[in-house]
């Protein structure tokens, strides 16, 4: 049974007021490990999860929805089974999903307005993170239809940034990212179509994965938005969110994108090697006014300076992006169309959103089939970069998150300017289907959070992975925590 989140000052199980505290700081592993361990339950888990949750709505806004009674029910079940000896990655720990992604019984808004139907089937990438034993908490917030790098809309209010809640904590996947940076759940299921995973990931100091295009089974969706969508995890700790990516990793039958399996756990506990590393700050041409705000720039030439007295060959080099923004613009708007046609009540939907839905209308048909068949020649122009380099380095964003409401009623072209000037470096990866992570480069004088991408071509992600744990080994972003309480 759901609750919306709006609802949910008298729904803490068991009386407790966890704010942040207790098992709120322990990682995705480290609860897989203790309750193995026979150290704590699941039970516990969950309700302190739950509790905590409940105490951040009035402040924070992360969940769109909570499974207040069907998962205490659920960690009950798992202490049973951990009870009779049985193991597995995930079994009893609390994690949470964005509210793109099908829970049977929930509906599936996608930050939309209007009174969605109840799902009744989980979907694939849920259906492993159970088969892990994992307990879903809950739904997190996203902007409608994932289209912006903000979490805010009439559907379900503002989310906000833990590190500075006068702050968007960015989007789509902000209230997974939120959930994360705050302490919440040990980690979470958010997805990334235009750099929605890494962006709020960049600005609530987390490391988040945008895999590559397949890694995490999208059904019942043969494809998302076309190919440039791809579900991703957030968390703490760069073997947290391996440990995600590895449970959540497979595909079905039905899966128009299938990558060779990785291992991406053991990767995050593996040395790196001597890499030959690319440090870009160039921008994919848009024809719209951006530039890289100087702390931003100042924080990734500083990782770049230590990947160099890691003993990394470290240049300044960019990929050559071409015509690249020609094709994601019928790919991503013909995906939103697709998605709006969903909504029970299309006028309730931001008018930004119908725009958008109307363009994917219009470049649908021969001029999306132009821009899907432009990958490969953007395969070859771009991944050129790959036979003189191992990895590219480049900002997440462009500049510190904004202020919340800096995006509201804009219209849609100055929507489309105004986050592009914000975030211009995460698309073009979804273009491509390459792998991509973010990881935490620093905060503002403010305490706001930035972030570095980490960059590489097909199937990289292994790579990817060692070269982002040496890094935390380094500078211990993990042990940094936000004080929004």
């Amino acid at each position: 049974m759901r609750h919306p989140a709006r609802d949910l000052g008298r729904l803490c199980p068991g009386g407790r007021a966890v704010t942040g505290q207790g098992t709120g700081r322990t990682g995705l592993a480290e609860q897989a490990r203790a309750l193995a361990a026979g150290e704590v339950t699941a039970r516990e888990l969950v309700d302190e999860a739950l509790a905590r949750i409940s105490a951040s709505q009035p402040t924070l806004n992360a969940f769109k929805v909570l499974r207040t009674e069907t998962a205490p029910a659920e960690a009950a079940a798992a202490d049973r089974r951990l009870a009779a000896g049985e193991r597995l990655p995930l079994l009893g720990v609390p994690v949470a999903v964005k509210d793109d992604t099908d829970i049977a019984g929930e509906p599936t808004a996608f930050g939309c307005p209007g009174d969605f139907p109840v799902k009744t089937a989980d979907a694939e990438a849920v259906r492993r993170l159970r088969a892990a034993g994992a307990v879903i908490v809950g739904k997190t917030n996203s902007p409608e239809l994932g289209q912006w790098p903000f979490t805010e809309g009439p559907a379900f209010g503002a989310t906000r940034n833990p590190w500075h809640t006068g702050h968007t904590p960015g989007g789509s996947s902000g209230g997974s990212a939120a959930a994360v940076a705050a302490g919440l759940v040990p980690a979470a299921l958010g997805s990334d179509g235009a750099g929605s995973v890494r962006i709020p990931a960049a600005w609530c100091h987390l490391v988040g994965i945008k895999p590559q295009r397949g890694r995490i089974s999208t059904w019942p969706d043969p494809e998302a938005f076309n190919g440039i969508t791809c579900h991703g995890p957030l968390a703490r700790t760069v073997a947290d969110a391996a440990l995600l990516l590895d449970v959540a990793d497979g595909n079905v039958d039905g899966d128009l994108h299938r990558p060779p399996p990785i291992e991406a756990l053991a990767a995050a506990s593996r040395d790196p090697g001597r890499l030959r590393i690319a440090l870009s700050t160039r921008m994919a041409f848009t024809a719209t006014p951006k530039q890289l705000d100087p702390l931003v720039r100042a924080a990734v030439t500083a990782l770049a300076e230590r990947l160099a007295r890691l003993g990394h060959e470290v240049a300044e080099a960019d990929p050559h992006y071409g015509p690249i923004g020609l094709t994601f613009v019928p790919r991503a708007t013909a995906g939103v169309r697709s998605w709006a046609q969903r909504a029970p009540d299309q006028a309730l939907l931001d008018p930004r959103t119908r725009g958008a839905a109307r363009t994917g209308r219009l470049l649908g048909g021969p001029v999306l089939r132009l821009a899907r068949a432009a990958e490969a020649p953007l395969h070859r122009r771009v991944g050129a970069i790959f036979r003189r380099y191992d990895v590219v380095l480049a900002p997440t964003t462009a500049t510190p998150p904004p202020r919340i409401g800096a995006l509201a009623g804009l219209s849609g072209w100055q929507t489309d300017r105004t986050m592009i000037a914000h975030c211009p470096y995460a698309w073009p990866w979804n273009v491509l289907g390459w792998p991509g992570i973010n990881i935490p480069a620093g905060r503002t004088p403010q305490n706001l959070p930035l972030g570095a991408q980490l960059l590489g071509p097909a199937n990289s992600e292994p790579l990817l992975i060692s070269l982002a744990a040496q890094l935390e080994a380094d500078q211990h972003w993990q042990h940094h925590w936000p004080r929004w309480e």
